[in-house]
């Protein structure tokens, strides 16, 4: 009896052993194809190898994803429609105001197609609307729109400088450029009010981790004294970057209310020597050009024109119009008269004077308009 029923013991460990091979067998190749299917194949790995450990991992990061997506419904989907063959995207952000026909927009989008070799890069610019105005504005004029809605201010009018508005319509657009770094996306974020002339990738060293534009620029690209100015930065997509974004907006705590280049020029320097090493480099004026630190020449080598150092929408469309009329005098002219040095931007005259008639010092340039 203790022989036969050993032996029928070991016939039932033996089918249970089948059994489990089999099951084994038929559910890896299914967790493995799922894991394939998913774009986020380092979040599955984790997860999986997380379910020995009581699930609780992959409960937190199911939750966490869950999350962002609800945060920002369809960006996921959006993106690769967007972004150009190396991953990166063109940001902007508008609301009513500046998306209304002849304002800003239409500046911006009328400066990618009247510039050189920029007429493409429409293509891959994503327009973040922050109202429901502005969404069916861009939607109207252009093909890739996305609605972050702020509800946490009235941000549909011209937002006045530092604004309750203001600061929060230019600190929204962190928590999303955030999100395009985590689904793995460089992103090129430009203000609306630059005109674009011409392609700026090409003076945008491969090597940083942000590239940022400035309001006075000291001759050094890698100088930490110089003034960012965050209304054109382009940032590669990493880990570091992305907690690059989340120390920036925590950082909006630390400091009297404020906007998001101010507190960047606070803390640029615990980013790029702390333990993040953020590489930084700042782009010249010379190509990046800007009311600030205004260059007259026109020449074959500025990218863009920002209207920055200037106070008031009218004002900044009033002058951009006259950028623009301007460039495409420039355009039309024949090499030898182009490079005559006969032709300079028109001055920004009433962005000047909203500045009080004065160049900006640079505390002030800390604190300008964008």
């Amino acid at each position: 009896m203790v022989a036969g029923s050993l032996s029928l013991s070991k016939q039932q460990h033996s089918g249970v052993s089948h059994s489990v091979s089999f099951l084994l067998g038929a559910l890896l190749p299914t967790l493995l194809l799922f894991v394939l299917a998913s774009d986020r194949v380092g979040e599955k790995l984790a997860t999986i190898s997380s379910l020995g450990n009581n699930g609780s991992s992959a409960q937190h990061q199911h939750a966490n994803t869950t999350e962002e997506e609800r945060s920002f419904p369809g960006l996921a989907e959006l993106l690769p429609k967007v972004a150009t063959d190396d991953g990166t995207v063109i940001i902007t952000s508008v609301n009513e105001a500046w998306a209304e026909p002849g304002s800003l927009l239409d500046l911006f989008r009328d400066g990618f197609k009247n510039g050189e070799g920029t007429a493409h890069l429409l293509n891959h610019t994503l327009i973040v609307a922050v109202d429901a105005g502005a969404l069916a504005r861009c939607e109207a004029v252009h093909p890739h729109c996305y609605l972050l809605e702020v509800t946490s201010a009235n941000v549909t009018s011209a937002n006045r400088f530092m604004t309750k508005s203001y600061l929060e319509l230019v600190w929204a657009k962190l928590s999303l450029q955030q999100r395009v770094l985590e689904l793995g996306y460089n992103y090129l974020f430009t203000d609306v009010d630059i005109m674009w002339l011409r392609n700026p990738f090409r003076h945008i060293n491969l090597y940083a981790d942000m590239a940022v534009s400035t309001d006075r620029f000291n001759g050094n690209a890698e100088a930490l004294t110089n003034a960012p100015n965050t209304g054109f930065y382009y940032v590669k997509s990493t880990n570091r970057t992305v907690e690059m974004l989340r120390r920036w907006q925590a950082a909006r705590s630390r400091f009297p209310p404020t906007h998001d280049q101010a507190i960047f020029d606070e803390i640029k320097v615990e980013l790029a020597t702390g333990e993040l090493q953020i590489k930084l480099v700042f782009l010249e004026t010379t190509l990046f050009d800007g009311f600030c630190q205004f260059h007259g020449e026109m020449d074959d080598r500025v990218c863009t024109m920002h209207a920055n150092c200037c106070i008031g929408l009218d004002n900044k469309v009033h002058d951009l119009r006259n950028m623009a009329a301007q460039w495409k005098n420039y355009t039309s002219m024949a090499p030898s008269e182009k490079s005559s040095g006969k032709y300079r931007w028109p001055v920004p005259a009433k962005c000047e004077a909203s500045m009080g008639h004065r160049r900006p010092t640079k505390s002030s340039l800390v604190y300008s308009n964008r």
